[in-house]
């Protein structure tokens, strides 16, 4: 930041609106939000009002929707109409799908006609939906246009849309029919015809498409923005790439939180209550603990072997825990692969080729250091040794195998494979470990 925050927050204290207003002329409509969200509450409002007009709103649209909601009870209609009308649309759906009824009441009811319209039938899209993500402020040319009347138009309407270097070309029943970008444009001569120069393959999405595909494609082909389609093919909105880092930053919050077997939550940490935490954490927790209960009934199975000879019972964790990492790190790569779209339940017979091959290499180093490492910790004990070291190459062997097999099986379900991360992987991976642990035990000794 270009400016001492001290400096403004003293400026704030003394009420100082003028001096507030020069010194966040400087900094970035991103680095303003976050300052505001650091203030005390009673001096939101006093700094919001300082922004100049032409900024207000996309500042807004950065701020969490905790303190957009503040902003908008405690301002008034007035200024709510503002920012409302100000907003890109997507922006403006995303705000009012966090708000309680009584505030989006009270938005609607100050935004203009046209705005309402538009908010209103993007909020009628499925959530997590293409339509939900897109923005209706896009350029629109017809194919019949010259290259001059195309620029014509893009400077008349482009203070409004969100992006102006891909165009979409559309026919009279709003059908898309291709796209040119400004480079194109300016490539080309002023008497070309649109027509004659659009991309005519285009790549669009469904209104409905999940918005992690949208993602995934926009990814892909390295695209500003893409074009959503209803179902007659008619163009509604475009996608742009700042929508989808939100996505995809969503989407991996959401990974991460389920890969650690909790449930999802949105918002931040330090904004979640103690009681939302531990609520989000407990339900699995429990199951996990009930399960591990199967671990216990093994050992209880298997109770005479462990007695006679009690030195065996050491080396469980170390199965254990050995077999938990490969499993984790199997789950790992395989939802990993999947959520960048390089791997597919198609792939099942090549993914489990794969990771057999890999864990009968690791488990024959692991196996032949532990088979050495008892035989210099118990000297003379190579039955014990090779029964242990036995267990640990099958260990391994099945982890990665059930690893790399359970976020398959997810995705064959429809269910999320990250729901299948290291804590479900480790607890059947320790079941099956013992169970082959001690059988291994009672046979050779």
């Amino acid at each position: 930041m270009a400016i001492d925050l001290r400096d403004l927050e003293r400026l704030i204290a003394d009420k100082d609106f003028k001096g507030v207003r020069a010194e966040l002329s400087v900094l970035q409509d991103a680095d303003i939000a976050l300052f505001m969200e650091e203030l005390q509450r009673e001096h939101v409002v006093m700094v919001f009002r300082s922004l100049p007009k032409d900024r207000a709103a996309e500042i807004f649209s950065y701020l969490s929707s905790d303190m957009q909601q503040y902003i908008v009870e405690a301002i008034t209609d007035q200024e709510v109409s503002s920012i409302i009308n100000d907003l890109y649309l997507d922006d403006a759906a995303d705000f009012l799908e966090e708000m309680p009824a009584n505030v989006v009441k009270r938005v609607l009811r100050n935004a203009s006609p046209e705005v309402r319209e538009l908010i209103n039938h993007f909020l009628k899209y499925p959530p997590h939906s293409a339509g939900s993500i897109m923005t209706a402020e896009f350029v629109d040319l017809r194919k019949t246009m010259r290259v001059s009347e195309a620029f014509q138009r893009i400077r008349r309407t482009a203070i409004d849309k969100e992006t102006v270097y891909t165009c979409y070309v559309m026919d009279d029943n709003r059908r898309l029919e291709g796209v040119v970008t400004v480079r194109e444009l300016f490539l080309a001569d002023d008497d070309d015809i649109i027509g004659d120069i659009m991309e005519k393959n285009v790549i669009a999405v469904r209104t409905t498409e999940d918005q992690e595909e949208v993602a995934a494609l926009l990814s892909h082909y390295n695209f500003i923005s893409l074009p959503v389609v209803d179902e007659e093919s008619r163009l509604v909105g475009i996608v742009t790439f700042d929508d989808v880092m939100e996505v995809i930053h969503q989407e991996a919050t959401e990974d991460f939180q389920k890969m650690a077997a909790m449930a999802p939550s949105d918002k931040p940490y330090l904004k979640t209550s103690v009681f939302t935490l531990a609520k989000n954490r407990i339900v699995w927790l429990m199951i996990l603990m009930l399960s591990a209960t199967i671990t216990g009934s093994i050992l209880g199975k298997y109770e005479a072997a462990f007695i006679s000879l009690p030195v065996l019972i050491t080396f469980i964790p170390m199965l254990t825990d050995t077999g938990g990492n490969v499993g984790s790190q199997s789950s790992t790569l395989i939802i990993r692969g999947m959520a960048l779209n390089e791997l597919d339940t198609k792939d099942v017979g090549r993914i489990l080729r794969k990771e057999l091959s890999v864990s009968a290499l690791m488990g024959a180093v692991l196996s032949g250091a532990n088979f050495l490492r008892i035989i210099l910790l118990h000297p003379g004990s190579y039955t014990m040794a090779l029964a242990v070291s036995l267990a640990l190459y099958a260990t391994v062997m099945l982890a990665a195998t059930i690893g790399s097999m359970l976020p398959l099986a997810a995705r064959a379900l429809k269910s999320d494979p990250a729901v299948m991360a290291a804590p479900v992987v480790t607890t059947l991976v320790d079941a099956t470990s013992l169970i082959i642990y001690s059988k291994i035990v009672d046979l050779l000794l």
